[in-house]
């Protein structure tokens, strides 16, 4: 065994901390396959519980083999593979969830809610404790649930997973335990649909590979597609009243937001996208109607046939990819925003608490003061005009060329304003960020994170994904 060491983390009164983990060797504790634990995560704003619903064989492990510890530690959740007799970790990595986001709306506050989830890590060769992470206030990990799980029990099912779905490959660069493999799959399209739900998932995997980092990257990945026709074309629209059942159980309107599109049949998308290994998702929407989502490890999904469809994806994908913060503030969102008291561990949004420590200095000129000045209350002023008319355009349920002719009007007016300051085209620390008007910063004067102006990162959020990158290629 390699005994190799590295930087890790431990338990001390329930709080991850730092400790040095030995380095693991896949052969002496996994075999090539996928251990998935699907289990039910319920509570209300102010409490969670776990029970587990399966745990089940998920396909080929296509993760790494050599970077089997998380360093990067993005997501508000966090999982460890411990080995049950040595405690040492054997796996470990970040996440985001539906009820993550949903503790933060104002029906958390009123209700119980229950969303189903899974976790997936290489399939152990002897017993091990799966433990469950969150973050705190003081951004810190607390442990909420450990699970023993002996992968020779009766409860676990080995059996391999038969779908019977038709795939198609669209990138093949290798090895999936060497690449980063994205998973795309299709609903609301029919039967008669798929040869669109192919031409689609060509044209949004080649606009995402346009877009550094991953441009440079692209021979780190593999993407593949897997058909789920559906009985009838489009998805569930609950705002418009346009109600329809399709095999994922997408539906827009989630958490009351008319664009926000997800689905909380998680049984089944990860059931199909077992088809194909996988580390990523994207779920393509065969809509019109601006809309989408991205919750980091779990997936992102998109309305394939908007004016913006391209700029959706590559930004949705940023949340799923690298846990990426939204930059915007001025959009209506579902979330109740807490005081900021800490750093946020999100890579492009900063409290600038302490600007000589700021998270991306190294990226920043001398030249270039912090909090960096922009036109802001000229962009702010511009930019509640267009989401007032944006929604009385929705209220009114006028053709969606209206409100797509709004955003054009929005892109070309916003572009104006941010390509022609003193520090446009430079890292820094422009206020306004992470749905906060005030109080929290960005690194860019635009970015994708930020506009639907332009489909570019910025330096800052570049380096967040191609951290990603690494984590997942040999």
């Amino acid at each position: 065994m390699k005994t190799k060491i590295f930087f890790g983390l431990f338990i001390y009164c329930g709080v991850l901390m730092a400790q040095q983990v030995q380095y693991v060797n896949f052969k002496d504790y996994f075999e090539n396959k996928t251990m998935r634990v699907d289990y039910f995560h319920s509570g209300t704003a102010n409490e969670e519980h776990f029970s587990v619903d399966r745990i089940l064989n998920d396909g080929y492990w296509s993760g790494s083999k050599n970077k089997l510890i998380d360093e990067l530690k993005f997501g508000l959740y966090f999982y460890e593979v411990e080995d049950e007799n040595t405690g040492q970790i054997l796996y470990s990595r970040g996440f985001g969830s539906i009820f993550g986001e949903w503790q933060t709306i104002p029906e958390a506050t009123k209700k119980w809610g229950t969303f189903h989830e899974s976790v997936r890590f290489p399939w152990p060769l002897k017993p091990v404790i799966l433990k469950m992470y969150k973050r705190n206030t003081a951004n810190q990990f607390d442990l909420l649930w450990e699970e023993k799980i002996d992968p020779y029990s009766r409860a676990v099912n080995p059996a391999a997973n038969n779908t019977g779905l038709n795939v198609y490959t669209i990138l093949d660069n290798g090895s999936p335990s060497e690449k980063v493999d994205i998973v795309l799959l299709g609903d609301g399209y029919t039967e008669n649909e798929m040869e669109k739900f192919r031409q689609d998932a060509h044209r949004l995997s080649n606009e995402l590979f346009a877009v550094q980092p991953y441009k440079s990257n692209k021979t780190s990945f593999n993407v593949r597609a897997v058909e789920t026709p559906s009985e009838i074309s489009g998805v569930n629209r609950p705002h418009p009243q346009v109600f329809k059942r399709t095999p994922l159980s997408i539906s827009y309107s989630s958490f009351d937001s008319e664009r926000y599109a997800l689905s909380y049949d998680n049984r089944t998308i990860r059931d199909v996208a077992a088809t194909v290994p996988y580390d990523f998702m994207v779920i393509l929407i065969n809509e019109k109607t601006y809309g989408g989502g991205g919750i980091y490890h779990l997936y992102a999904t998109v309305a394939v046939d908007n004016k913006f469809s391209d700029y959706i994806f590559v930004h949705e994908f940023g949340h799923h990819f690298a846990a990426l913060a939204d930059e915007y503030y001025t959009s209506s969102v579902s979330y109740e925003m807490g005081e900021i008291t800490v750093e946020p561990w999100e890579a492009n949004i900063t409290a600038l608490i302490n600007p000589k420590e700021l998270k991306w200095k190294h990226q920043v000129d001398k030249s270039t003061p912090l909090p960096t000045p922009w036109d802001k209350e000229k962009y702010d002023a511009f930019s509640y005009e267009i989401q007032a008319a944006r929604k009385d355009l929705r209220a009114k349920k006028v053709p969606e060329s209206e409100v797509e002719a709004l955003f054009e009007r929005e892109k070309r007016e916003s572009t104006s304003i941010l390509d022609n300051m003193e520090y446009s085209g430079k890292v820094g620390a422009f206020e306004g960020g992470g749905y906060m008007q005030f109080g929290l910063y960005r690194p860019f004067a635009d970015c994708i994170m930020f506009t639907r102006n332009k489909q570019m990162f910025c330096p800052v959020c570049r380096d967040a994904l191609s951290e990603v990158i690494q984590q997942y290629t040999k």
